[in-house]
């Protein structure tokens, strides 16, 4: 094995496969991505080279602080969720004297293998300010509160991020719960030998030890949040106004509604550019050999 692995050519042909299908699929596109924001370009007629123009009319542009800003608290909200509940939800299943842990794994998980237009279509109907449950609920305990959730311009973005963090609830709660089964039951023990209470051994041992698998529900969650579009383009339409845009409705809206090609091209590199920088942030302060248990 070691003289395969010491053998560069056997690696180079290895790989080469998987970098020249990435390249095609990735890498190019997203080259052409960044060569045609530098153009005032309508996707069909031959572009006129502008420079930095479209990035200098971007950061002019209100609805894109707006979109910025949608897109971060999408983010933060459906990672607060998704990581939270879903590591409350793996350190329950995973003792062994709960009742009902296969109903609440295939419960949870269910979501996830569905159609984000049934999805949508399901919330829409729960948010409705007349007949939703969300209301009525609180109309059976009592409470006189009534919200119109999707068609208010300060909870639409809150109530999109609510029906993402659902959705795909269920897909971190299966890493976390995963990375709760592969810890050794002996550092367990072990802690439980010093005296230590079962929340405080998760807290010091077993929770550093999924620092691996938090990192890369970390990555997905908030680039998930931050490349948002299919709840803002099916509940809402961007709306109302454009209170719930983000970056990459706002991208689908000047290349394929206004004809801006190149103004689309400039939003979609800074999304990129955003995305890098939280990955590579990620991977710098969540790091196994940083961590001190």
């Amino acid at each position: 094995m070691n003289k395969y692995l010491g053998n560069k050519t056997a690696i180079l042909l290895f790989i080469l496969p998987a970098l020249l299908l990435y390249s095609v699929v990735v890498f190019y596109p997203m080259l052409q991505v960044f060569f045609r924001s530098l153009f005032d370009w309508d996707g069909l007629t031959p572009g006129t080279f502008i420079g930095l123009g479209n990035y200098t009319r971007l950061f002019d542009d209100s609805l894109f602080h707006t979109s910025v800003y949608n897109g971060i608290v999408f983010a933060l909200v459906i990672t607060v969720a998704q990581i939270a509940i879903g590591t409350v939800l793996a350190f329950a299943v995973a003792e062994a004297g709960v009742r009902g842990r296969k109903f609440v794994r295939i419960s949870v998980f269910i979501p996830v293998v569905l159609s984000i237009t049934v999805v949508c279509q399901l919330w829409m109907a729960m948010y409705n300010p007349e007949y939703g449950l969300i209301n009525r609920v609180f109309e059976l305990l009592g409470i006189s509160y009534r919200q119109d959730w999707i068609s208010g311009s300060k909870t639409a973005i809150y109530a999109l991020a609510a029906v993402n963090a659902w959705q795909y609830m269920g897909y971190h709660f299966a890493l976390l719960l995963a990375a709760v089964k592969s810890v050794p039951e002996h550092y367990m023990e072990a802690a439980r030998i010093d005296g230590a209470s079962k929340f405080k051994a998760h807290l010091r041992i077993t929770i550093p030890l999924m620092a691996e698998t938090y990192k890369f529900c970390l990555i997905f969650a908030i680039t998930g949040g931050l490349n948002a579009f299919a709840n803002m383009y099916i509940m809402t339409g961007g709306g109302p106004g454009t209170s719930s845009y983000t970056l990459t409705y706002m991208m689908y809206r000047s290349a394929f509604r206004v004809g801006e090609y190149g103004y689309g091209s400039a939003s979609a590199a800074f999304l990129v550019i955003e995305c890098l920088i939280v990955t590579l942030l990620i991977n710098r302060f969540i790091a196994r050999q940083r961590i001190v248990y």
